[in-house]
Protein backbone atom coordinates (compact mmCIF):
# COMPACT_ATOMS: atom_id res chain seq x y z
CA UNK A 1 0.00 0.00 0.00
CA UNK A 2 1.21 3.50 -0.70
CA UNK A 3 -0.14 6.74 0.66
CA UNK A 4 -1.51 9.66 -1.29
CA UNK A 5 1.50 11.86 -0.47
CA UNK A 6 3.92 10.20 -2.91
CA UNK A 7 1.35 10.61 -5.67
CA UNK A 8 1.02 14.33 -5.00
CA UNK A 9 4.76 14.75 -4.56
CA UNK A 10 5.50 13.07 -7.85
CA UNK A 11 2.87 15.12 -9.60
CA UNK A 12 4.45 18.37 -8.43
CA UNK A 13 8.07 17.37 -8.70
CA UNK A 14 9.97 18.80 -11.63
CA UNK A 15 12.43 15.92 -11.40
CA UNK A 16 9.82 13.18 -11.64
CA UNK A 17 10.02 11.27 -14.90
CA UNK A 18 6.99 11.11 -17.17
CA UNK A 19 5.78 7.70 -18.20
CA UNK A 20 7.62 7.85 -21.48
CA UNK A 21 9.21 10.34 -23.80
CA UNK A 22 9.76 10.35 -27.54
CA UNK A 23 11.27 12.80 -30.03
CA UNK A 24 8.04 12.91 -32.04
CA UNK A 25 5.69 12.24 -29.13
CA UNK A 26 4.09 9.19 -30.79
CA UNK A 27 5.00 5.65 -29.81
CA UNK A 28 3.95 2.27 -31.09
CA UNK A 29 2.53 -0.32 -28.71
CA UNK A 30 5.86 -2.18 -28.76
CA UNK A 31 7.76 1.00 -27.91
CA UNK A 32 5.29 1.77 -25.14
CA UNK A 33 6.06 -1.49 -23.38
CA UNK A 34 9.83 -1.06 -23.50
CA UNK A 35 9.89 2.55 -22.39
CA UNK A 36 7.37 2.03 -19.62
CA UNK A 37 9.57 -0.73 -18.22
CA UNK A 38 12.48 1.70 -18.01
CA UNK A 39 10.21 4.30 -16.40
CA UNK A 40 9.17 1.82 -13.72
CA UNK A 41 12.77 0.90 -13.02
CA UNK A 42 13.60 4.56 -12.42
CA UNK A 43 10.58 5.24 -10.20
CA UNK A 44 11.41 7.34 -7.15
CA UNK A 45 8.91 5.70 -4.84
CA UNK A 46 8.38 2.08 -5.80
CA UNK A 47 10.31 -1.13 -6.27
CA UNK A 48 8.38 -3.30 -8.71
CA UNK A 49 8.33 -7.05 -9.01
CA UNK A 50 6.88 -6.69 -12.50
CA UNK A 51 7.57 -3.92 -15.04
CA UNK A 52 4.75 -1.40 -15.20
CA UNK A 53 3.09 -1.21 -18.61
CA UNK A 54 0.78 1.67 -19.51
CA UNK A 55 -1.56 -0.25 -21.78
CA UNK A 56 -2.18 -2.81 -19.02
CA UNK A 57 -3.00 -0.19 -16.39
CA UNK A 58 -5.88 1.91 -17.71
CA UNK A 59 -8.70 0.26 -15.81
CA UNK A 60 -11.66 -0.88 -17.86
CA UNK A 61 -10.34 1.30 -20.72
CA UNK A 62 -7.23 -0.89 -21.10
CA UNK A 63 -6.77 -2.74 -24.40
CA UNK A 64 -7.16 -6.50 -24.09
CA UNK A 65 -4.28 -8.27 -22.38
CA UNK A 66 -3.69 -11.44 -20.40
CA UNK A 67 -3.09 -10.73 -16.68
CA UNK A 68 -0.64 -12.55 -14.46
CA UNK A 69 -1.83 -15.63 -12.61
CA UNK A 70 -0.25 -17.93 -10.05
CA UNK A 71 -2.27 -20.85 -11.37
CA UNK A 72 -1.76 -23.18 -14.31
CA UNK A 73 -3.87 -23.55 -17.44
CA UNK A 74 -2.80 -27.16 -17.81
CA UNK A 75 -5.21 -29.82 -16.59
CA UNK A 76 -4.27 -33.35 -15.48
CA UNK A 77 -4.45 -35.97 -18.24
CA UNK A 78 -7.41 -37.55 -16.49
CA UNK A 79 -9.47 -34.37 -16.75
CA UNK A 80 -11.48 -32.88 -19.60
CA UNK A 81 -13.62 -29.76 -20.01
CA UNK A 82 -17.11 -31.03 -20.83
CA UNK A 83 -18.97 -27.71 -20.66
CA UNK A 84 -17.90 -24.10 -21.15
CA UNK A 85 -19.67 -20.75 -20.81
CA UNK A 86 -18.18 -17.55 -22.20
CA UNK A 87 -19.29 -14.06 -21.22
CA UNK A 88 -17.47 -11.78 -23.65
CA UNK A 89 -17.17 -8.02 -23.25
CA UNK A 90 -17.30 -5.91 -26.40
CA UNK A 91 -14.01 -4.79 -27.91
CA UNK A 92 -12.22 -1.45 -27.62
CA UNK A 93 -14.59 1.43 -28.32
CA UNK A 94 -14.58 5.16 -28.72
CA UNK A 95 -15.42 7.25 -25.64
CA UNK A 96 -18.97 7.46 -24.41
CA UNK A 97 -20.67 10.68 -25.43
CA UNK A 98 -20.51 11.81 -21.80
CA UNK A 99 -16.72 11.31 -21.84
CA UNK A 100 -15.97 12.60 -25.33
CA UNK A 101 -17.17 16.09 -24.46
CA UNK A 102 -14.28 16.49 -22.00
CA UNK A 103 -11.64 15.80 -24.66
CA UNK A 104 -13.49 17.96 -27.16
CA UNK A 105 -13.47 20.89 -24.75
CA UNK A 106 -9.73 20.49 -24.22
CA UNK A 107 -9.20 20.37 -27.98
CA UNK A 108 -11.20 23.57 -28.37
CA UNK A 109 -9.22 25.20 -25.55
CA UNK A 110 -5.89 24.59 -27.27
CA UNK A 111 -7.24 25.74 -30.61
CA UNK A 112 -8.59 28.97 -29.14
CA UNK A 113 -5.27 29.69 -27.41
CA UNK A 114 -2.85 28.65 -30.13
CA UNK A 115 -0.62 31.66 -29.45
CA UNK A 116 0.23 30.27 -26.01
CA UNK A 117 1.66 27.19 -27.68
CA UNK A 118 3.95 28.99 -30.10
CA UNK A 119 7.11 28.32 -28.08
CA UNK A 120 6.33 24.95 -26.55
CA UNK A 121 8.60 22.03 -27.41
CA UNK A 122 9.47 18.52 -26.33
CA UNK A 123 6.65 16.46 -24.92
CA UNK A 124 4.14 19.30 -25.54
CA UNK A 125 5.14 19.98 -29.16
CA UNK A 126 2.22 17.90 -30.46
CA UNK A 127 -0.31 20.28 -28.92
CA UNK A 128 0.34 22.78 -31.70
CA UNK A 129 -1.54 20.54 -34.11
CA UNK A 130 -3.41 18.13 -31.88
CA UNK A 131 -7.17 17.93 -32.07
CA UNK A 132 -9.56 15.18 -31.11
CA UNK A 133 -11.14 13.55 -34.13
CA UNK A 134 -13.00 10.84 -32.31
CA UNK A 135 -16.69 10.20 -32.35
CA UNK A 136 -18.30 8.22 -29.57
CA UNK A 137 -19.51 4.78 -28.52
CA UNK A 138 -18.58 2.78 -31.65
CA UNK A 139 -16.04 -0.02 -31.84
CA UNK A 140 -12.54 0.90 -32.95
CA UNK A 141 -10.37 -1.01 -35.43
CA UNK A 142 -8.40 -2.64 -32.57
CA UNK A 143 -11.75 -3.54 -30.98
CA UNK A 144 -12.87 -5.36 -34.10
CA UNK A 145 -9.55 -7.19 -34.25
CA UNK A 146 -9.79 -8.20 -30.58
CA UNK A 147 -13.14 -9.88 -31.09
CA UNK A 148 -12.16 -11.62 -34.33
CA UNK A 149 -9.05 -13.03 -32.65
CA UNK A 150 -11.06 -14.02 -29.57
CA UNK A 151 -13.37 -15.99 -31.84
CA UNK A 152 -10.46 -17.81 -33.47
CA UNK A 153 -8.80 -18.54 -30.14
CA UNK A 154 -12.00 -19.78 -28.50
CA UNK A 155 -12.51 -22.22 -31.37
CA UNK A 156 -8.97 -23.52 -30.94
CA UNK A 157 -9.28 -23.75 -27.14
CA UNK A 158 -12.31 -26.06 -27.17
CA UNK A 159 -12.24 -28.04 -30.43
CA UNK A 160 -14.26 -30.87 -28.86
CA UNK A 161 -17.16 -28.60 -27.89
CA UNK A 162 -19.43 -26.54 -30.09
CA UNK A 163 -22.58 -24.48 -30.42
CA UNK A 164 -24.28 -22.67 -33.25
CA UNK A 165 -26.43 -20.34 -31.12
CA UNK A 166 -25.02 -17.19 -29.53
CA UNK A 167 -26.60 -14.44 -27.42
CA UNK A 168 -25.83 -10.71 -27.30
CA UNK A 169 -27.15 -7.75 -25.39
CA UNK A 170 -29.01 -5.55 -27.85
CA UNK A 171 -26.59 -2.64 -28.11
CA UNK A 172 -24.72 -1.67 -31.27
CA UNK A 173 -21.15 -2.23 -30.06
CA UNK A 174 -22.10 -5.48 -28.36
CA UNK A 175 -23.87 -6.83 -31.45
CA UNK A 176 -21.00 -5.80 -33.73
CA UNK A 177 -18.52 -7.44 -31.36
CA UNK A 178 -20.54 -10.65 -31.51
CA UNK A 179 -20.49 -10.58 -35.31
CA UNK A 180 -16.70 -10.16 -35.46
CA UNK A 181 -16.39 -13.04 -32.99
CA UNK A 182 -18.64 -15.17 -35.20
CA UNK A 183 -16.40 -14.47 -38.19
CA UNK A 184 -13.35 -15.58 -36.23
CA UNK A 185 -14.99 -18.65 -34.73
CA UNK A 186 -16.99 -19.96 -37.72
CA UNK A 187 -15.08 -18.50 -40.68
CA UNK A 188 -16.52 -17.18 -43.93
CA UNK A 189 -19.75 -19.18 -43.55
CA UNK A 190 -20.47 -17.69 -40.12
CA UNK A 191 -23.81 -16.17 -41.18
CA UNK A 192 -25.11 -19.57 -42.32
CA UNK A 193 -23.47 -21.70 -39.64
CA UNK A 194 -24.60 -19.78 -36.56
CA UNK A 195 -27.51 -17.83 -35.14
CA UNK A 196 -27.08 -14.70 -33.06
CA UNK A 197 -29.98 -14.02 -30.72
CA UNK A 198 -30.49 -10.80 -28.80
CA UNK A 199 -31.76 -9.81 -25.38
CA UNK A 200 -33.05 -6.31 -24.80
CA UNK A 201 -31.14 -3.96 -22.52
CA UNK A 202 -34.12 -2.12 -21.08
CA UNK A 203 -35.97 -1.74 -17.81
CA UNK A 204 -38.66 -4.25 -18.75
CA UNK A 205 -36.45 -7.30 -19.34
CA UNK A 206 -34.85 -9.54 -16.73
CA UNK A 207 -31.35 -9.84 -18.16
CA UNK A 208 -28.17 -11.14 -16.55
CA UNK A 209 -26.27 -9.08 -19.12
CA UNK A 210 -27.65 -5.75 -17.86
CA UNK A 211 -29.40 -6.59 -14.57
CA UNK A 212 -29.13 -3.03 -13.21
CA UNK A 213 -31.54 -1.77 -15.87
CA UNK A 214 -34.52 -3.45 -14.25
CA UNK A 215 -33.65 -2.63 -10.65
CA UNK A 216 -35.46 0.50 -9.50
CA UNK A 217 -33.03 1.17 -6.64
CA UNK A 218 -29.92 1.07 -8.81
CA UNK A 219 -28.33 4.39 -9.79
CA UNK A 220 -25.20 5.16 -11.76
CA UNK A 221 -24.88 8.08 -9.37
CA UNK A 222 -23.61 5.69 -6.70
CA UNK A 223 -20.44 5.32 -8.72
CA UNK A 224 -20.21 8.98 -9.63
CA UNK A 225 -20.38 9.96 -5.97
CA UNK A 226 -17.27 7.92 -5.17
CA UNK A 227 -15.53 9.25 -8.28
CA UNK A 228 -16.21 12.86 -7.36
CA UNK A 229 -14.68 12.37 -3.93
CA UNK A 230 -11.51 10.87 -5.41
CA UNK A 231 -11.31 13.49 -8.17
CA UNK A 232 -11.14 16.21 -5.52
CA UNK A 233 -8.04 14.46 -4.16
CA UNK A 234 -5.98 13.50 -7.20
CA UNK A 235 -6.86 15.91 -10.02
CA UNK A 236 -5.82 19.29 -8.47
CA UNK A 237 -2.09 18.41 -8.27
CA UNK A 238 -2.11 17.31 -11.91
CA UNK A 239 -3.88 20.50 -12.98
CA UNK A 240 -1.32 22.55 -11.05
CA UNK A 241 1.62 20.75 -12.63
CA UNK A 242 0.33 21.05 -16.18
CA UNK A 243 -0.61 24.70 -15.70
CA UNK A 244 2.90 25.48 -14.47
CA UNK A 245 4.48 23.69 -17.42
CA UNK A 246 2.22 25.39 -19.96
CA UNK A 247 2.21 29.09 -18.92
CA UNK A 248 -0.94 30.98 -19.73
CA UNK A 249 -3.23 28.02 -19.24
CA UNK A 250 -5.10 27.63 -16.00
CA UNK A 251 -6.36 24.09 -16.42
CA UNK A 252 -9.53 23.00 -14.67
CA UNK A 253 -10.16 19.54 -13.28
CA UNK A 254 -12.43 18.89 -16.26
CA UNK A 255 -9.58 19.84 -18.60
CA UNK A 256 -7.34 17.26 -16.94
CA UNK A 257 -10.08 14.67 -17.27
CA UNK A 258 -10.31 15.44 -20.97
CA UNK A 259 -6.58 14.85 -21.38
CA UNK A 260 -6.70 11.55 -19.48
CA UNK A 261 -9.62 10.39 -21.59
CA UNK A 262 -7.65 11.36 -24.69
CA UNK A 263 -4.74 9.24 -23.44
CA UNK A 264 -6.88 6.16 -22.89
CA UNK A 265 -9.13 6.42 -25.91
CA UNK A 266 -6.44 7.26 -28.44
CA UNK A 267 -4.66 4.10 -27.34
CA UNK A 268 -7.95 2.23 -27.74
CA UNK A 269 -8.48 3.61 -31.25
CA UNK A 270 -5.00 3.97 -32.71
CA UNK A 271 -2.64 1.91 -30.56
CA UNK A 272 -0.51 4.96 -29.77
CA UNK A 273 -0.90 8.49 -28.43
CA UNK A 274 1.33 11.53 -27.78
CA UNK A 275 -0.45 11.98 -24.45
CA UNK A 276 1.55 9.06 -23.09
CA UNK A 277 4.52 11.38 -22.66
CA UNK A 278 2.59 13.95 -20.66
CA UNK A 279 1.47 12.06 -17.57
CA UNK A 280 3.47 10.54 -14.74
CA UNK A 281 3.00 6.92 -13.79
CA UNK A 282 1.54 7.93 -10.43
CA UNK A 283 -0.99 10.17 -12.18
CA UNK A 284 -2.14 7.36 -14.46
CA UNK A 285 -2.42 5.05 -11.48
CA UNK A 286 -4.64 7.61 -9.76
CA UNK A 287 -6.80 7.80 -12.91
CA UNK A 288 -7.00 4.01 -12.95
CA UNK A 289 -8.15 4.09 -9.33
CA UNK A 290 -10.92 6.48 -10.36
CA UNK A 291 -12.11 3.93 -12.92
CA UNK A 292 -11.93 1.16 -10.32
CA UNK A 293 -14.01 3.25 -7.92
CA UNK A 294 -16.62 3.94 -10.59
CA UNK A 295 -17.07 0.27 -11.39
CA UNK A 296 -16.93 -0.84 -7.75
CA UNK A 297 -19.48 1.65 -6.44
CA UNK A 298 -21.82 1.43 -9.43
CA UNK A 299 -21.43 -2.27 -10.34
CA UNK A 300 -19.77 -3.97 -7.40
CA UNK A 301 -19.22 -4.14 -3.68
CA UNK A 302 -19.68 -0.39 -3.18
CA UNK A 303 -23.38 -0.47 -4.08
CA UNK A 304 -25.78 0.09 -1.15
CA UNK A 305 -28.54 -2.29 -0.05
CA UNK A 306 -26.39 -5.30 -1.05
CA UNK A 307 -27.39 -4.58 -4.64
CA UNK A 308 -24.08 -5.81 -6.12
CA UNK A 309 -24.49 -9.48 -5.13
CA UNK A 310 -28.22 -9.36 -5.87
CA UNK A 311 -27.77 -7.97 -9.39
CA UNK A 312 -24.89 -10.34 -10.12
CA UNK A 313 -26.91 -13.30 -8.88
CA UNK A 314 -28.85 -13.39 -12.15
CA UNK A 315 -25.76 -14.57 -14.03
CA UNK A 316 -24.49 -16.79 -11.22
CA UNK A 317 -27.88 -18.49 -11.08
CA UNK A 318 -27.65 -19.08 -14.82
CA UNK A 319 -24.23 -20.67 -14.37
CA UNK A 320 -25.53 -22.91 -11.57
CA UNK A 321 -28.40 -24.12 -13.76
CA UNK A 322 -26.00 -24.95 -16.58
CA UNK A 323 -23.34 -26.59 -14.44
CA UNK A 324 -25.83 -28.83 -12.62
CA UNK A 325 -28.21 -29.23 -15.57
CA UNK A 326 -31.05 -28.53 -13.17
CA UNK A 327 -33.39 -27.68 -16.06
CA UNK A 328 -32.54 -30.85 -17.99
CA UNK A 329 -31.65 -28.98 -21.18
CA UNK A 330 -28.11 -27.71 -20.57
CA UNK A 331 -25.77 -27.75 -23.56
CA UNK A 332 -22.00 -28.13 -23.82
CA UNK A 333 -21.14 -24.58 -24.88
CA UNK A 334 -22.54 -21.08 -24.31
CA UNK A 335 -21.21 -17.96 -26.02
CA UNK A 336 -22.65 -14.64 -24.89
CA UNK A 337 -21.76 -10.98 -25.27
CA UNK A 338 -22.19 -8.17 -22.79
CA UNK A 339 -20.31 -5.51 -20.89
CA UNK A 340 -17.63 -4.94 -18.29
CA UNK A 341 -20.49 -4.35 -15.88
CA UNK A 342 -21.84 -7.85 -16.56
CA UNK A 343 -18.57 -9.41 -15.45
CA UNK A 344 -18.02 -7.08 -12.50
CA UNK A 345 -21.47 -7.80 -11.07
CA UNK A 346 -20.95 -11.54 -11.53
CA UNK A 347 -17.63 -11.41 -9.66
CA UNK A 348 -19.38 -9.49 -6.88
CA UNK A 349 -22.12 -12.10 -6.53
CA UNK A 350 -19.41 -14.79 -6.49
CA UNK A 351 -17.58 -12.99 -3.67
CA UNK A 352 -14.39 -12.73 -5.75
CA UNK A 353 -12.03 -9.78 -6.38
CA UNK A 354 -13.12 -8.54 -2.95
CA UNK A 355 -11.26 -6.12 -0.69
CA UNK A 356 -12.04 -6.02 3.02
CA UNK A 357 -12.66 -3.25 3.82
CA UNK A 358 -13.80 -2.06 0.40
CA UNK A 359 -11.59 0.32 -1.56
CA UNK A 360 -12.07 3.85 -0.12
CA UNK A 361 -13.25 6.75 -2.27
CA UNK A 362 -10.72 9.17 -0.77
CA UNK A 363 -7.68 6.91 -0.82
CA UNK A 364 -5.07 5.92 0.02
CA UNK A 365 -4.61 3.69 -3.01
CA UNK A 366 -3.69 0.09 -2.31
CA UNK A 367 -1.58 -0.96 -5.29
CA UNK A 368 -2.22 -4.65 -4.51
CA UNK A 369 -6.02 -4.31 -4.21
CA UNK A 370 -8.11 -7.28 -5.29
CA UNK A 371 -10.58 -5.16 -7.30
CA UNK A 372 -8.67 -4.18 -10.42
CA UNK A 373 -10.61 -3.41 -13.58
CA UNK A 374 -7.36 -3.32 -15.56
CA UNK A 375 -7.06 -7.09 -15.15
CA UNK A 376 -10.76 -7.93 -14.66
CA UNK A 377 -12.47 -6.14 -17.52
CA UNK A 378 -10.19 -4.61 -20.17
CA UNK A 379 -11.78 -4.07 -23.56
CA UNK A 380 -12.55 -7.48 -25.06
CA UNK A 381 -12.58 -9.12 -21.62
CA UNK A 382 -13.47 -12.82 -21.45
CA UNK A 383 -15.03 -14.50 -18.43
CA UNK A 384 -14.99 -18.26 -19.01
CA UNK A 385 -16.59 -20.87 -16.78
CA UNK A 386 -15.39 -24.43 -17.36
CA UNK A 387 -16.98 -27.59 -16.02
CA UNK A 388 -14.24 -30.17 -15.71
CA UNK A 389 -14.73 -33.91 -15.35
CA UNK A 390 -11.86 -35.94 -13.91
CA UNK A 391 -11.49 -39.71 -13.68
CA UNK A 392 -11.38 -40.77 -10.06
CA UNK A 393 -10.54 -43.84 -8.02
CA UNK A 394 -13.05 -42.79 -5.36
CA UNK A 395 -16.61 -43.99 -5.01
CA UNK A 396 -18.11 -40.84 -6.48
CA UNK A 397 -20.82 -41.06 -9.13
CA UNK A 398 -19.70 -42.78 -12.36
CA UNK A 399 -16.15 -42.85 -11.02
CA UNK A 400 -15.64 -39.17 -11.85
CA UNK A 401 -15.21 -35.94 -9.98
CA UNK A 402 -16.54 -32.67 -11.34
CA UNK A 403 -14.94 -29.26 -10.86
CA UNK A 404 -15.62 -25.65 -11.82
CA UNK A 405 -12.85 -23.35 -12.99
CA UNK A 406 -12.83 -19.71 -14.06
CA UNK A 407 -10.57 -18.21 -16.70
CA UNK A 408 -10.54 -14.42 -16.69
CA UNK A 409 -8.94 -13.01 -19.84
CA UNK A 410 -7.22 -16.31 -20.61
CA UNK A 411 -5.69 -16.58 -17.13
CA UNK A 412 -6.88 -18.96 -14.39
CA UNK A 413 -8.87 -16.98 -11.81
CA UNK A 414 -8.92 -18.86 -8.49
CA UNK A 415 -12.23 -19.55 -6.76
CA UNK A 416 -10.90 -18.52 -3.37
CA UNK A 417 -14.34 -18.75 -1.76
CA UNK A 418 -13.95 -22.52 -2.14
CA UNK A 419 -11.52 -22.39 0.77
CA UNK A 420 -9.36 -25.42 1.48
CA UNK A 421 -11.14 -27.42 -1.22
CA UNK A 422 -9.80 -25.19 -3.99
CA UNK A 423 -7.22 -26.95 -6.14
CA UNK A 424 -3.88 -25.33 -5.39
CA UNK A 425 -2.65 -25.79 -8.96
CA UNK A 426 -5.61 -24.83 -11.13
CA UNK A 427 -7.73 -22.70 -8.78
CA UNK A 428 -10.71 -24.96 -9.53
CA UNK A 429 -13.47 -25.85 -7.04
CA UNK A 430 -15.44 -29.09 -6.71
CA UNK A 431 -18.87 -28.60 -8.27
CA UNK A 432 -20.79 -29.61 -5.14
CA UNK A 433 -18.79 -27.12 -3.05
CA UNK A 434 -19.27 -24.43 -5.70
CA UNK A 435 -23.03 -24.91 -5.47
CA UNK A 436 -22.92 -24.69 -1.67
CA UNK A 437 -20.87 -21.49 -1.52
CA UNK A 438 -23.23 -19.80 -3.99
CA UNK A 439 -26.41 -20.54 -2.08
CA UNK A 440 -27.05 -16.79 -1.77
CA UNK A 441 -27.42 -16.44 -5.55
CA UNK A 442 -29.42 -19.65 -5.81
CA UNK A 443 -31.95 -18.27 -3.31
CA UNK A 444 -32.54 -15.04 -5.25
CA UNK A 445 -35.84 -15.52 -7.08
CA UNK A 446 -37.65 -12.96 -9.21
CA UNK A 447 -39.80 -12.15 -6.19
CA UNK A 448 -36.85 -11.52 -3.86
CA UNK A 449 -35.06 -9.62 -6.62
CA UNK A 450 -38.03 -7.30 -7.04
CA UNK A 451 -38.29 -6.89 -3.28
CA UNK A 452 -34.64 -5.89 -2.87
CA UNK A 453 -34.81 -3.58 -5.90
CA UNK A 454 -38.11 -2.07 -4.77
CA UNK A 455 -39.67 -2.93 -8.14
CA UNK A 456 -43.35 -2.08 -7.91
CA UNK A 457 -45.95 -1.40 -10.54
CA UNK A 458 -43.77 -2.59 -13.44
CA UNK A 459 -44.26 -5.81 -15.38
CA UNK A 460 -40.97 -7.54 -16.23
CA UNK A 461 -40.54 -10.15 -18.93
Amino acid sequence: MFSLLPVIALALSASANPIISSPNGVLSSRELVGLQRRSKESSLNETALKPWVLVENLGNLSPYHVPDSDYTLELPETCVVDQVSLMQRHGSRLPLASEQIYSQNVSDLFKANASLLANVSGKYEFLKTWTTKQGHDDLTAPGRKQLFENGVNFNLSYPHLTTDVLLAGYQDRVVESAEWFQMGYFGQTWANDSTLNFILEDKYTYSYITPMNNCSLWQYAYGLGAVNEWNAVYLPPIAARLSSELPGFNFTLNNVHGMLYALAYELAAYGSTPWSGVFLQSEVEAFTYELDLLMNYAFGYGLPYNLGPVLGSLYVNTLLERLTNSTGNATEMYIEFGHDTTIDLALTALGLAKDTPNIPSTGPVNSTRAWSTSSQVPFGAKFVTERISCSSSSNSTNGTETFVRFLLNDAPFPITTCGSKMNASTGACPLDTFVEINAFSANITHATYDQVCNNTGTVFL
